[in-house]
């Protein structure tokens, strides 16, 4: 936890804003695992303006960490120290309609986009309704899912680099790989056009309706996890080699494997950050005594140990 002095030295040397400072605030609320320390400071921005002034004026020895949707992150139990920024205000979750693609702003949570799908019987994006998070860590992380991938339906994205300046970058600058893509750590993602495809309502229903249902009977359904723990390694499973080593029912303090879907972890109600770090690196380490293969984290881990 950080001291009360620390945080109000902290708030001194931030920019006046527009929008809000929040101190040390509880990051397991805004993680879908559930665990994690405090932001030292969570800065909630108005809007773009205001988010450039921040980077612009913010004192440069200041680290500064922006989450999403919190749904592919594992927070530690110290926490994370400096400004966390969450796209959170109205305006980061704004969508328009053209002509066969929507814009969306990266602050909208992908199950939302659902309404927007079925109202305007538009088609090609059901499967990232169905993907936990935001739209723009689903861009960033290039998710994917039901053969599909962000990288196949991404017009454009607007940035803010790191100074602070709005700029539209095309798909084929983005170099989207699996589960990857090629954003420089200081860009902010503040909106995303997708290229779409028209379609009926009921359609797109029973699409949206058939990737619901493989979910609930194949992954964890409403449970606190953070989605596919490792990546899939070339050519193979991450979930096979975890259950060929033998970790498909491993489990550390309140942290387990789900009995579901071995590649994801679950807290049951009581696990730390640290339970869950513990059980991925123990997993890694069996895999990779078991079948000479390094499986990597899919989920990003931020913070300081408690």
């Amino acid at each position: 936890m950080f001291s009360f002095f620390k945080k109000n030295s902290l708030l001194k040397l931030l920019p006046e804003v527009k929008g809000k400072y929040l101190t040390d605030v509880s990051l397991s609320k805004h993680t879908w695992f559930g665990v994690g320390g405090p932001a030292e400071v969570m800065y909630i921005p108005h809007d773009s303006d205001d988010l450039s002034f921040f980077i612009q004026e913010c004192p440069k020895n200041i680290p500064v960490f922006l989450i999403g949707g919190g749904s592919n992150l594992l927070v530690r139990d110290g926490g994370i120290p400096g400004v966390v920024i969450k796209l959170d205000s109205p305006t980061f979750k704004q969508v328009s309609i053209g002509t066969n693609e929507i814009t969306c702003g990266a602050g909208l949570h992908n199950m939302e986009l659902k309404k927007y799908l079925l109202n305007n019987q538009i088609g090609g994006l059901e499967f990232l309704c169905s993907i936990p998070g935001v739209i723009g860590g689903s861009v960033k992380t290039n998710a994917g899912c039901f053969g599909q991938e962000v990288k196949d339906v991404i017009k454009s994205v607007q940035i803010m680099n790191g100074l602070g300046e709005i700029k539209k970058v095309g798909v084929a600058d983005l170099e989207l790989g699996y589960r990857s893509s090629c954003f420089p750590d200081d860009w902010i993602i503040l909106s995303i056009t997708f290229a779409t495809t028209p379609d009926t309502r009921e359609n797109i229903e029973q699409k949206l309706n058939e990737q619901k249902a493989y979910r609930i009977s194949k992954q964890p359904y409403n449970q606190k996890t953070a989605g596919s723990t490792f990546k899939n390694p070339q050519g193979l499973r991450a979930w096979e080699l975890i259950k060929k080593s033998g970790c498909d029912t491993l489990s550390v303090g309140g942290a387990k494997v789900s009995e579901k879907h071995c590649n994801f972890l679950i807290n049951t109600g009581n696990a730390t950050a640290k339970d869950i770090e513990t059980l991925g690196e123990t997993i890694i380490n069996t895999v990779r005594q078991k079948t000479y293969i390094t499986l990597e984290w899919e989920i990003k881990r931020v913070g300081i140990d408690k």
